[in-house]
């Protein structure tokens, strides 16, 4: 969830734009930097408790900037991390808590961030689980993560949780050119720990898809 910044008031390769939004450009930045650390550098049994921490961090800076829809993403995708991490139905609320994020980010700008709280939000909806229990929805997510394409077709997140979608539906092909699609999209100077840690993931589930059509 979620993996997915390219601010509308910094691009954080170290240009600067308007003054107004160099404070919560350097927030986000921060909260980036230290997500990807935790997703890609820490060991699994840390991350629940590194993720809980920076949901704090995220919540403050949402408090500060409450009608900017790129903080909202940010938010949700750490909240969904951090649920992600703790897993079971403990981290039920902690998902719905995420899904809210995502919606009221949409509400503000649904374009925001290339379409990530489109993108964002789908991934909820596969990977949670239906009635009674959850809220997943198999047609919404589909819905949503054609939407984020739509707005960011070459993105890597973009097609990454399309891939995964459809290879979790039992849509192999599909998949597969999905995460092809995932592999191709162009680097992103200011993340490449991002890029690196989520081309590891395409490349591990590309390899379950190319099984399956075997």
């Amino acid at each position: 969830m979620n993996a997915f910044l390219r601010a509308s008031c910094a691009l954080f390769a170290a240009l600067v734009v308007l003054p107004a939004c160099a404070g919560v450009g350097e927030s986000l930045a921060r909260l980036q930097s230290e997500w990807e650390q935790i997703k890609y550098r820490q060991p699994t049994d840390k991350q629940e408790t590194a993720f809980e921490a920076l949901s704090k961090e995220a919540a403050a800076v949402r408090a500060e900037n409450p009608d900017r829809a790129e903080v909202d993403i940010w938010y949700g995708i750490i909240v969904a991390s951090h649920a992600g991490a703790k897993g079971g139905l403990g981290a039920l609320s902690l998902v719905k808590e995420a899904r809210s994020a995502f919606e009221q980010a949409l509400a503000k700008n649904p374009n925001a961030l290339d379409g990530s709280a489109y993108t964002s939000l789908g991934s909820l909806y596969y990977q949670v689980p239906g009635w009674p229990i959850g809220f997943g929805d198999k047609d919404k997510a589909r819905e949503l993560l054609t939407k984020a394409l739509s707005i960011n077709p070459r993105g890597i997140d973009s097609n990454y949780f399309m891939g995964d979608f459809l290879y979790r539906n039992g849509e192999y092909e599909k998949a597969r050119l999905s995460l092809e699609a995932a592999l191709q999209a162009p680097a992103r100077p200011s993340r490449p720990l991002a890029d690196e840690g989520r081309r590891k993931e395409i490349e591990a589930l590309l390899v379950k898809v190319r099984e399956k059509l075997k």
